[in-house]
């Protein structure tokens, strides 16, 4: 078998199956200038998201929690954690998918938190939505109310990789923990 074909058979992973239940995990975020556009939205859904736990960050979830009339858990506001409490409970497969109103022309100062938040869903295969329209399309699905089994890559290979230490930098840490001998 030639080289290049044995080097991409080593590094592409397996999958597993993560089981989604009926009843979804939804995390709705927004950003300030996005709040009025999911709340709309979510009331025109109120009756799909009903029956679904739904999480939010900061105030869009004691927004949603009041204008929706059923309980909302409420994690941090985004810049004081939400974005990473959500990011994690993603890598902990709490969360079955994201609908996320980004305003993509204001500058953010959590701006690391939120692509740190869009990158968890990819890495971890979750639906994404970051407008009405692929909300839309993501909550009127037939999957959206029967069970679904999402492939994740089994990042259990990765987790428990051999790390070649560099002889060379073994001795420059040696150098910059105890000076040179």
């Amino acid at each position: 078998m030639p080289a290049a074909r044995r080097k991409d058979d080593r590094n592409r992973m397996a999958h597993k199956k993560i089981a989604m239940e009926h009843d979804k995990n939804i995390a709705l975020v927004a950003h300030d200038n996005k709040k009025r556009d999911l709340v709309e939205w979510a009331k025109f859904n109120r009756d799909l998201l009903a029956h679904h736990n739904v999480y939010a960050t900061g105030t869009t979830g004691e927004i949603l929690e009041l204008e929706l009339g059923f309980k909302i858990t409420k994690l941090e506001s985004g810049p004081l954690g939400g974005d990473q409490q959500i990011g994690a409970r993603i890598s902990n497969n709490e969360i079955d998918f994201l609908i996320f109103f980004w305003d993509p022309l204001e500058p953010m100062p959590h701006d690391p938190d939120v692509k740190a938040l869009l990158r968890m869903a990819v890495v971890w295969n979750i639906p994404i939505a970051c407008n009405r329209a692929s909300a839309d399309f993501m909550i009127s699905s037939p999957l959206m109310d029967g069970e679904y089994d999402r492939l994740v890559p089994d990042y259990e290979g990765y987790r428990m990789r051999k790390i070649a230490v560099d002889e060379e930098a073994e001795q420059d840490e040696g150098v910059s923990a105890g000076g040179r001998e």
